[in-house]
């Protein structure tokens, strides 16, 4: 079993920053991508980034520029740094951890996520 603990997230107005983190624990052993998705009120999550152990990175061509997503291997945490916030950024943000290629639906299980909410 993973555990997901998230945490970072608050109001902010358009144009403004936050930061979100997440610790990992639990059955990790030989999940070494951690991820970073949301989900808006009536939509589906979608994935936002993800990093690999070795820094390689992937972003939605929606936060392209704007997001920044960063990790600490000794203590299985990940980050993503959000700059340039907007109204369309409001959601519940989730992290989680698995292998190259995952898609939502191959995570077994979720944490609380962090909401995020944008006002204009």
């Amino acid at each position: 079993q993973v555990q997901l603990v998230e945490s970072g997230g608050g109001l902010v107005q358009a144009g403004g920053s936050l930061t979100l983190s997440c610790a990992a624990s639990g059955s990790i052993f030989g999940r070494n991508v951690m991820y970073w998705y949301r989900q808006a009120p009536g939509k589906q999550r979608e994935l936002v980034a993800h990093i690999t152990s070795g820094g390689n990175t992937n972003y939605a061509d929606s936060v392209k520029g704007r997001f920044t997503i960063s990790r600490d291997n000794a203590k299985n945490m990940v980050f993503l740094r959000m700059n340039s916030l907007k109204p369309e950024d409001t959601a519940v943000y989730y992290c989680n951890v698995g292998r190259l290629g995952f898609s939502r639906t191959d995570f077994p299980s979720w944490g609380q996520g962090t909401q995020v909410t944008v006002s204009s």
